[in-house]
């Protein structure tokens, strides 16, 4: 990844008086044309690099630069290294484990040895979900429309996508385009996507930032009054915050929140077993009735 490779020659002209264009290449294991074309990159967002030719030349930031050593702290880099270890969650290449064995063959106060923040996010299906963000990645890279299908409340379809972002949130990913099945903008949950498939080139389109606002991406807000168990207590905080219930003076939580979708809300009601009480909407809490009294006689003797 090239900004992997940014950092990397980032940290060791830090740490080091000058490096040659030849050492770096073998310690990224690219071509020296590509470290030029680093340096470039490097030049034009500001930082001052100063190469020099002859015997004792090579690559070096300018003196009163290296000597400050502003721009990255240590915490700056553990802050850095923690982002790129959570993409090795994803990916699960171990690119950025690389990188950092190979910057820490010389020793510097930039590179801490221990790192105490771990984030993972590549969720339980980390089986399934390293390939599709790799296919989406090289579609949204070449450019290429994506084709698969799709698992939704409505029913299962197939859909063509012009891939614009990769997107985590709400513990989940998603990938944002443009929707050639429905002609709009979409966000798709990884998911609920299967048999996915790169297609045909397309020009690119100016894309509008998702709005990722709750009721944006799941709109029907529906308000919903319950009473729970204090055992539920955790629960409640867990998925919705401390502010979503008052304790009664029998010691019952009053419940107060927006749902975006019934079948999942009595879904989740029934996940508390008889702990939970669905007060209101009224014409919910008689679907939930109806269907408890369902699942009773599907489970009656004969």
């Amino acid at each position: 990844m090239k900004i992997d490779r940014l950092i990397g020659i980032l940290s060791i002209l830090l740490q080091k008086e000058r490096i040659t264009a030849p050492e770096l290449a073998e310690r990224f294991e690219v071509s020296r044309r590509t470290i030029t074309r680093d340096i470039d990159a490097l030049c034009r967002a500001g930082i001052p690099i100063v190469t020099a030719q002859g015997q004792n030349g090579g690559i070096s930031i300018m003196d009163g630069y290296a000597i400050d050593k502003t721009l990255l702290t240590p915490g700056d880099m553990r802050e850095i290294l923690a982002g790129l270890r959570s993409l090795d969650s994803v990916t699960g290449g171990g690119r950025v484990a690389q990188l950092m064995e190979k910057l820490s063959a010389g020793s510097s106060t930039l590179m801490p040895g221990a790192q105490n923040i771990l984030i993972d996010l590549a969720s339980w299906y980390r089986g399934s979900l390293a390939p599709k963000i790799d296919c989406i990645r090289a579609a949204m890279d070449g450019h290429r429309t994506l084709t698969f299908r799709y698992y939704a409340p409505s029913g299962e379809s197939l859909r063509t996508i012009e891939p614009y972002y990769l997107i985590f949130r709400w513990s989940s990913w998603y990938v944002w385009g443009y929707c050639l099945t429905r002609h709009d903008w979409r966000m798709f949950k990884l998911g609920r996507m299967d048999e996915l498939c790169p297609g045909e080139p397309f020009p690119a389109r100016s894309v509008p930032l998702p709005d990722l606002g709750h009721e944006r991406i799941f709109p029907g807000g529906i308000r919903v009054k319950a009473r729970f168990d204090p055992s539920c207590k955790w629960r409640l905080v867990e998925e919705f915050g401390t502010g979503c219930f008052t304790e009664q003076p029998d010691g019952t939580l009053l419940f107060h929140a927006e749902y975006t979708n019934a079948d999942n809300l009595l879904s989740w009601l029934l996940t508390f077993g008889d702990k939970a009480e669905l007060l209101e909407p009224q014409e919910l809490r008689a679907e939930l009735a109806a269907s408890i009294k369902n699942l009773a006689k599907r489970y009656e003797d004969d």
